[in-house]
């Protein structure tokens, strides 16, 4: 069963380093090599991060002659920004009302002194001592 590309999308941003190539592609684009080179690992293992991220629609690859640049994909960061800003929304919404609540609330509350315990009748056997 093929994730919807919402969640195709947060998984792959799931990965720390999958993020930091993210970040990176923002700047500029970059090639498998230069994305590579910050990290102690294969460039064979950067290309399987890029698989996933182009998989998820986050990136995409051309060629300019002998080169091939992972070029950022940004429209895929509206899907996740209308996904977030919805339930942003919703969130807004609850704490205003709940702001709304509380102004209405009286400054001083009334505080009623606690009520002592009802009268309990002792028993002369209630004060021995049972072991």
């Amino acid at each position: 069963m093929t994730a919807d590309p919402l969640s195709r999308v947060f998984s792959a941003l799931a990965d720390p380093t999958r993020r930091d190539m993210v970040a990176r592609l923002a700047v500029g684009d970059a090639t498998v090599n230069e994305l590579a080179e910050p990290y102690d690992v294969s460039v064979q293992a950067v290309s399987k991060h890029l698989k996933v991220l182009k998989d998820a629609g986050l990136v995409s690859r051309s060629r300019e002659a002998q080169r091939r640049p992972v070029h950022l994909e940004a429209e895929v960061f509206d899907l996740m920004t209308k996904w977030i800003e919805r339930y942003r929304r919703q969130a807004e919404e609850r704490y205003l009302r709940l702001d709304d609540v509380l102004r209405s609330m009286p400054d001083e509350v009334q505080a009623t002194p606690p009520q002592p315990p009802p009268h309990q009748t002792e028993h002369p056997t209630s004060t021995t001592n049972i072991r």
